[in-house]
């Protein structure tokens, strides 16, 4: 069985030109989205899509970028189609699994995407090191001063009050004040 998926990003595109394409192939079934984002995996049209291709279908866009627009994401969705035995034909860029070409095609794709996620990888490893040398404190702001810790741990301690009163006082959870406290005031000290 032949699958065709076509997706247009805003309520203003058509599907018209990539329908037609997809009909002249000889599309079974068509599935489409309609103003979804090409990053976003997770659509309706792509779901009912997967799920009626079985091992030997293929799944046929009228170009990649219409199937999606992370080269990750489209690598991940091209490795699932594979090892359920499924092949994958897109018509503008001329990939076709099926032949020996295609599959090169595909493998480059996925080296390049793997080359893409390190060389990210590694940019981000210096820009935070980089940050670090300058004396940046890195990720998210506390949600508790010094200060607020160290009443909290006298008001539980000393007054016995619970410590979801005090964390009600504080506006943050239990959790968040219980690991405030842990990293404050280690086992064996106070």
């Amino acid at each position: 069985m032949i699958v065709g998926y076509a997706r247009v990003s805003t309520d203003e595109q058509k599907l018209d030109l990539q329908l037609k394409a997809l009909e002249k192939v000889g599309c079974d079934e068509i599935f489409t989205d309609h103003g979804r984002s090409g990053l976003d995996f997770s659509r309706e049209g792509l779901e009912k899509a997967m799920q009626n291709l079985k091992s030997g279908d293929t799944l046929v866009v009228w170009r990649l970028d219409r199937l999606g627009r992370s080269l990750p994401g489209l690598v991940a969705l091209m490795d699932k189609l594979g090892k359920r035995g499924i092949n994958f034909q897109s018509l503008t860029e001329n990939i076709n699994t099926t032949s020996s070409g295609g599959r090169l095609m595909f493998h480059m794709m996925a080296a390049l995407a793997e080359f893409e996620r390190s060389l990210i990888s590694e940019r981000t490893r210096a820009g935070l090191s980089a940050a670090r040398a300058r004396g940046c404190t890195l990720g998210r702001p506390k949600s508790l001063s010094p200060d607020q810790i160290a009443d909290a741990f006298e008001a539980i301690r000393q007054e016995k009050t619970q410590v979801q009163e005090v964390a009600e006082e504080l506006g943050v959870s239990v959790r968040t004040l219980q690991r405030s406290l842990r990293n404050a005031f280690p086992a064996g000290r106070g």
